[in-house]
């Protein structure tokens, strides 16, 4: 099976940035031991700061892919654009974060994305990655 990890703002910095949230590990690092552990599939990553990037992906990926985890980072509390991409493919989304949204500031509570996506995973650090795996690949959805 084919996946891509789209990550979306900030999110370069995973391994540098506010580590009692994020963890301490590259992201880079991490994917490579996703990869490896999951070499019986192909997964691909992009990230971007520019939301416009993240909509051509979707577009452009969604053809080539058996599921997309996203990590839209802040815009999943502001991009009706980037839900309305999601709307626009047939591939499942799921909604991936790193820090337990609903712990944390109001503003973060609210997501575009939730509504358009198949399931939300957030709150178990890297792993919220794995889990969003392999809900794709575990039968009886």
């Amino acid at each position: 099976m084919k996946f891509l990890i789209l990550n979306g703002p900030n999110l370069n910095l995973i391994g540098k940035r506010e580590p009692e949230l994020y963890g301490v590990t590259d992201f880079l690092v991490y994917l490579e031991s996703l990869r490896n552990f999951y070499s019986q599939h192909e997964i691909a990553y992009f990230q971007s700061n520019a939301e416009g990037d993240l909509i051509d992906q979707l577009h452009e990926k969604a053809l080539d892919c058996d599921g997309i985890l996203l990590n839209a980072g802040a815009y999943t509390h502001t991009s009706i654009a980037l839900a309305d991409a999601i709307k626009a493919i047939d591939t499942p989304v799921i909604e991936v974060h790193i820090s337990n949204v609903g712990a944390r500031e109001a503003f973060r509570r609210r997501s575009y994305m939730a509504v358009v996506c198949r399931g939300t995973i957030s709150g178990f650090g890297l792993l919220s990655y794995e889990l969003a795996l392999l809900s794709f690949l575990t039968p009886g959805e």
